[in-house]
């Protein structure tokens, strides 16, 4: 059987009716969890099924992403199962300004869960990757459709060093994770990013009151550090990131200027990040 799922067994499939079974609950966030074995792009599929105004919640799992799209339309794609590669549906009830937190909670929510199932130090790279040293583990990609926001992730799990998409990417196994079993990782993730959604939300996106932005501080990569940012018309600013605001832009101190910025390719200079609050 070439074509089986269980032909790799270093790379099992995922079960819909045990992870549903395990997050679909009266009362949780997650609606519905749906799996399939392959398909363009999660994002893509969720985004097209908001003109029939579905319930907030769903999340699609696919096994292998053909299309996948990365932030600025970059090309992603894996092997199939060597990775999580999922997109929720989320009708975030905060005010505008403070929606771009999204895509920051997720990142928060999913390095907590990986800290904890793999044991492995993830830290966050604005705005949405996540990283061991400078390696990328994982990228997040946030895209408002009417009033919901369909936020996809892409975390390489299995992926061997001959597999990377891009030669500063990592895996689990590479990173010799105690756990690169998908099923309990995205238990967590999940579970971490509905903890995180309810508090903000609860809020009223309030970073603050939250606990969001002292968080993703804590778990920073790039504030207090030096670095580059590539900015859309091929612009590129170079300085001291000195926070994170509000909204969830970077703050950029370059020579007398401070800068805010909702977008750009961050790339980390120099030297070491200082230290955030205590995790």
């Amino acid at each position: 059987m070439p074509d089986s799922p269980y032909t790799d067994l270093d790379r099992p499939p995922l079960s819909e009716t045990a992870l549903t079974r395990a997050l679909v609950r009266p009362g949780s966030l997650w609606s519905s969890i749906r799996v399939v074995e392959e398909t363009g792009s999660t994002n893509a599929d969720l985004a097209r099924t908001v003109r029939d105004d579905p319930p907030e919640g769903a999340v699609l799992v696919a096994e292998s992403q053909v299309a996948g799209r990365g932030r600025l339309g970059r090309a992603w794609s894996a092997p199939p199962r060597s990775g999580l590669t999922f997109s929720m549906l989320l009708r975030p009830e905060v005010p505008p300004v403070r929606q771009g937190w999204l895509a920051l909670l997720v990142g928060v929510a999913a390095a907590s869960a990986v800290r904890k199932v793999a044991e492995i130090d993830v830290r966050l790279k604005w705005p949405n990757d996540l990283m061991v040293g400078e390696r990328k583990l994982a990228g997040i990609l946030a895209e408002r459709v009417d009033r919901m926001v369909v936020v996809g992730m892409g975390l390489n799990v299995s992926l061997r060093p001959g597999e990377l998409p891009v030669e500063r990417a990592t895996s689990l196994a590479i990173e010799n994770a105690v756990c690169t079993d998908r099923d309990p990782l995205l238990r967590a993730i999940l579970r971490e990013i509905e903890s995180h959604y309810r508090e903000w939300r609860d809020a009223g996106g309030d970073p603050d009151a939250s606990g969001l932005r002292a968080a993703y501080l804590a778990r920073s990569s790039t504030v207090g550090r030096e670095v580059r940012v590539e900015l859309p018309g091929e612009r590129v600013l170079t300085g001291l990131a000195t926070g994170v605001d509000e909204s969830g832009h970077l703050l950029l101190r370059a020579g007398d200027e401070e800068h805010v910025l909702s977008a750009g390719d961050v790339v980390h200079v120099r030297g070491e990040a200082s230290p955030g609050p205590p995790s």
